[in-house]
């Protein structure tokens, strides 16, 4: 930990005790990370990580963070794990965050994303020194035209597949929990967030583009790409995180003018469609790198959206947020986390040197020894 560390959300989190739901996940495990270095008094819940490789193995979580298990869909099982806790802040990530297992899995996609919102929410809103409750949900959270412009936040929620519809509903009972329960101006107030198609080092969950690429690239394997021409706002996993460190920094020293709905996606330059990305890995990726299948789906393929945007004027306007990673920087910082994993390097290491080199970019101090330059 550095002072610039504690500063860099204006020294908000320093010894702050912070719940985090869903940290053996791939992002929850990111934001422990990152919270761990502001000086933040962790605690997750969550399921263990799945069998195989995951982000919380590969740096050694159990050893950096208060670490307990249970599943949010039992309330006797997460009132035994909240046991003791009194958290200041609660980052809610905890989700079945699948579209394609959604179809195979639709009850158990809605008891975990909604009936277990439900659950945290009833367990962290008695707990007597909570300030601060962020809620993530998901850009397909929207009733998606296919719409060419991005979706803002008071655009219309929905979903046709039960992951999206599970999100909308997430968020329904986010606001209802938000206006009947958080609505005190003196008290704690809670906001949820959209982020776009988040990638990094460190996620090997199913059916998701740059994880079935390094599978397959481990293996020796050509990589079978569906939905090539699907566009999406694609992302670097420490960019939608800033974004909720900020929003619930901002509820920190500013209350209720920061509760609701926000967007943190990526620049246009950032949404492109699912073949454009692949080539990036494949080029970031270097000698050895096989190629890709295309098969055609489309007429067994499940329903998933052409077309996804956000529109996240309004974390840019009042929050001062804005993506600093150019697309084929967010490519490169990935490549370079699954070839350090390969090598056996330290991960809990380099993913404090990437931490490190985003921090960079949001101080303006320009490039740092990993080469990436503000922007």
């Amino acid at each position: 930990m550095t002072g610039q560390s504690d500063q860099i959300f204006g020294g908000q989190f320093t010894d702050r005790r912070v719940l985090v739901t869903g940290h053996s996940g791939f992002k929850g495990g990111w934001i422990s990370t990152w919270l761990n270095r502001l000086g933040a008094q962790v605690t997750g819940i969550a399921l263990p990580p799945e069998p195989g490789p995951s982000f919380y193995q590969a740096c050694g979580l159990d050893r950096t963070m208060d670490s307990r298990f249970a599943d949010i869909r039992d309330p006797a099982a997460l009132a035994r794990a909240t046991g003791g806790l009194d958290a200041e802040v609660v980052f809610h990530m905890a989700a079945q965050p699948l579209v394609r297992k959604s179809y195979r899995e639709p009850a158990e996609t809605f008891a975990t994303n909604v009936q277990g919102t439900v659950n945290v929410l009833e367990a962290v809103r008695r707990m007597p020194s909570l300030k601060a409750v962020v809620v993530i949900t998901s850009d397909k959270c929207y009733d998606n035209r296919e719409w060419l412009w991005g979706y803002r936040e008071n655009d219309p929620l929905g979903g046709k597949d039960p992951y999206s519809a599970s999100k909308a509903a997430t968020e329904l009972v986010a606001q209802s929990y938000a206006h009947t329960f958080f609505s005190d101006t003196s008290g704690p107030q809670l906001s949820t967030v959209r982020a776009g198609n988040v990638f990094g080092g460190g996620d090997w969950g199913e059916d998701r583009l740059i994880p079935d690429i390094i599978r397959a690239w481990h293996d020796g394997q050509p990589v079978t790409i569906r939905n090539p021409d699907s566009i999406r706002p694609w992302q670097h996993v420490l960019e939608p995180v800033a974004g909720y460190l900020l929003l619930a920094q901002k509820i920190l020293s500013d209350g209720q003018r920061f509760a609701g709905a926000w967007n943190f996606g990526p620049d246009v330059s950032g949404t492109v469609n699912v073949r454009d990305l692949a080539d990036m890995m494949w080029r970031a990726w270097g000698a050895g790198a096989p190629g890709f299948r295309f098969p055609d789906e489309s007429a067994t393929a499940p329903h998933e959206a052409g077309i996804l945007r956000l529109d996240s004027t309004k974390a840019q306007t009042r929050l001062g947020w804005r993506p600093r990673l150019e697309l084929s920087q967010a490519v490169e910082l990935t490549t370079d986390w699954y070839k350090a994993h390969a090598a056996g390097d330290d991960m809990g290491k380099v993913t404090q040197s990437q931490i490190t080199a985003y921090q960079d970019l949001m101080s303006g101090t320009g490039c740092d020894q990993t080469g990436l330059a503000a922007q």
